[in-house]
């Protein structure tokens, strides 16, 4: 393995903590508790998937509930490494409601976790964008590590520079752009 390879693997480990915009879901439902499970900065377990399965399949939901528990299980999925399973989730979203920016973001960081699958992230990442997510800084910084995996330094380069101006307080970023020399042209 190469330097490079080395240190984009140690991007792609950071991108595991912030994995995730979550969806908001009001109310006092287990799509609510499944909210609440993907918005915590904690280990998810396997009673917060259920709850997810639960609100799913036994709860009444509007479709923007349904498609928040969607992007919602779909991190917890992510976060306990089924990609595949998290993906899918996302995809579910995704078919429901086509604008639905966390669910991009999110299937932009699980395809960062499959082998090649950077080449299908950087759109997600560019969707994520363009529809508003609220995690800006994230998908700058998933399609600054996509652009870095496909030899797209420049690109990687002004990416996390974006992600540091947005969250400068954000140390992934930081520590990215520390590894960059700029030289005038």
């Amino acid at each position: 393995m190469t330097i490079g390879r080395i240190i984009v693997a140690a991007a792609l480990a950071a991108l595991a903590v912030p994995a995730g915009a979550a969806v908001t879901v009001l109310g006092s439902t287990s799509a609510r508790l499944c909210f609440e499970a993907a918005d915590a900065r904690i280990a998810p377990s396997r009673d917060s998937l259920m709850r997810c399965d639960q609100a799913l399949t036994e709860e009444n939901l509007t479709d923007y509930d349904r498609v928040a528990t969607y992007v919602n299980r779909g991190i917890l999925r992510l976060r306990m490494g089924n990609f595949d399973s998290a993906i899918a989730d996302f995809d579910l979203a995704l078919a429901r409601d086509p604008n639905q920016a966390e669910a991009y973001l999110n299937k932009g960081v699980a395809l960062l976790r499959k082998p090649d699958g950077w080449a299908q992230a950087v759109p997600l990442f560019d969707a994520a964008l363009a529809k508003k997510t609220r995690r800006p800084a994230l998908a700058y910084y998933g399609r600054g590590v996509a652009n870095e995996l496909g030899g797209h330094v420049k690109e990687a380069y002004f990416d996390y520079r974006e992600a540091s101006r947005i969250e400068p307080k954000w140390h992934d970023p930081q520590a990215e752009l520390a590894r960059f020399t700029v030289r005038e042209p």
